[in-house]
């Protein structure tokens, strides 16, 4: 089975990229939409969901590339194939708010649950921020 790639655009309620890179590019910015844990040390991001008393899910992601205000690409570290995640920056043409373009790779059964996932991350993104 193959991967297919996933591409989500989410519109922000915000003109500002200063307050949206906050949220996509710091342990605490991840911390906020993402997952219940996240700590950062020399471009590894540790994801945690779960608390310490519960069952947890720990997943690590390396940092790939990152352009301040523009992109920030990682990578699961337990992937061995060119698989990444992706989140762009990018200014609406029709509204001038800016829209955050969410890129990511699925196993093909997988797919359709991956996209649930983000559009729920992305709900908690608007609860938490507002964007």
């Amino acid at each position: 089975m193959g991967k297919q790639k996933i591409s989500i655009e989410y519109p922000l309620n915000t003109k500002s990229p200063n307050i949206v890179w906050e949220q996509i590019s710091s342990a605490h910015g991840f911390e906020r939409w993402m997952a219940d844990h996240v700590t950062e040390d020399n471009g590894v991001f540790t994801f945690t969901w779960g608390e310490p008393w519960t069952e947890q899910d720990i997943r690590k992601a390396q940092l790939i590339e990152l352009v301040k205000y523009d992109h920030i690409k990682l990578q699961w570290e337990e992937e061995d194939d060119d698989s990444y995640w992706e989140m762009r920056i990018e200014k609406s043409d029709l509204t001038h708010n800016l829209n955050l373009l969410i890129t990511d790779f699925a196993e093909d059964d997988d797919a359709d649950g991956l996209r649930i996932l983000w559009e729920s991350n992305l709900e908690r993104l608007h609860r938490a921020s507002g964007l």
